[in-house]
């Protein structure tokens, strides 16, 4: 699935990857390959983007998540 992490000035990742683990405000959740539409908002702490080939962790103060279609949008 494709990940991209935005922030209002930046773009902190933009790829593919296998796993997402985000801080959701109703507890830690993950995102895999052909899950479920969704929009949800996040708390503080720590979003990790995984992948066969690597793993990347991003501390956040909060902001929003969109799953659709194989597409996560994380708007921090």
């Amino acid at each position: 699935m494709f990940v991209e992490i935005l922030t209002p000035d930046n773009t902190l990742f933009s790829g593919e990857a296998d796993l997402v683990t985000l801080p959701g405000s109703k507890g830690s959740f993950q995102v895999k390959h052909n899950h479920a539409a969704l929009i949800s908002s996040l708390n503080a702490g720590t979003i990790e983007v995984k992948s066969s080939a690597s793993s990347n962790t991003f501390n956040v103060k909060g902001g929003l998540v969109e799953v659709l279609a194989n597409k996560v949008t994380v708007l921090v």
